[in-house]
């Protein structure tokens, strides 16, 4: 029978060139290798090596061993890397989402519903939480609004969750701030500044305002220190809370177009015997 750990030293000795490189690589001994080799030949029951005096390398045979020793090692590694994905799965939930608020309400629920699983969550945009969702990468997604006839398994199902509703936050002196409300037409060509991990919203205010720039902030302090200290318009929604201090008496200004009002649907496939009857009596589906 063939040993992968003795493949594995066939493999790195026709990476290296020599037994002494590849045993110095594995960090064993070159007569531990040089034993394997002699092994390896055993087991195949043919040649697999030319030897000289000082020297041994492959032959054509040996060559081909070795395409079936990497290709063997290769497989072995998937089957490890996939079973103990599988194991993991069986003790995750695993949430895509394509925004940050609908997990701030569905993970401490599912926490508290699950408490011995251990929760994985992403935010994307719509096209990557669409992928998990065909591919079974994810138990739960959230979408903003019910995904297009055939986007998602016919299997699924696609429930509302949650509302939120965009705003831009200025300053008292900003131009803007007469506004009760302001659509994306006239919000274009401003200079926005932009936090990150913003999934659906971050692609949707690029698209609708094309003519604007955004000066995307990766630190939390630094966008506070800019919120607190710039004239820059900020994006902000109706379900987060925010600290005054930082705010201070910026004024708050509704997005009036319609695709600024989301409600986000939770999806999860309906046929999943372990998780689907408890996420419908979760949220109340």
């Amino acid at each position: 029978m063939l040993n992968l750990l003795e493949l594995e030293q066939l493999a790195a000795f026709a990476e290296y060139g020599t037994l002494s490189k590849a045993a110095e690589k594995l960090n064993i001994s070159q007569p531990t290798i040089t034993r394997t080799m002699q092994r390896l030949e055993e087991e195949f029951g043919v040649p697999l090596f030319e030897r000289s005096k000082n020297h041994i390398a492959l032959n054509e045979t040996g060559e081909q061993a070795v395409s079936y020793a990497v290709q063997l090692l290769k497989d072995a590694k998937e089957a490890v890397d996939a079973v103990r994905a599988f194991d993991r799965s069986r003790h995750t939930i695993t949430v895509s989402s394509c925004a940050p608020a609908p997990l701030w309400r569905l993970l401490p629920a599912l926490s508290d519903a699950f408490p011995d699983m251990t929760l994985s969550s992403s935010i994307k945009n719509n096209a990557s939480v669409l992928e998990d969702v065909k591919s079974g990468h994810c138990l739960l997604a959230v979408l903003p609004g019910i995904p297009e006839e055939g986007k998602i398994p016919e299997t699924y199902c696609c429930r509302p969750f949650m509302k939120e509703n965009l705003a831009v936050c200025v300053p008292p002196d900003h131009v803007l701030a007469g506004y009760k409300e302001v659509s994306f037409e006239v919000l274009n060509g401003y200079n926005f500044l932009l936090g990150t991990r913003l999934g659906f919203w971050d692609d949707m205010c690029r698209e609708k305002m094309p003519a604007s720039r955004f000066l995307v902030q990766t630190d939390q302090f630094t966008m506070e220190e800019l919120i607190r200290e710039s004239s820059l318009p900020c994006f902000v929604t109706d379900v987060a809370e925010y600290d005054e201090e930082i705010y201070g008496d910026r004024i708050v200004i509704p997005v009036s177009d319609q695709a600024a009002k989301i409600t986000f649907h939770i999806v999860y496939n309906g046929t999943d015997k372990k998780y689907a009857p408890a996420f419908a009596q979760l949220f109340n589906f």
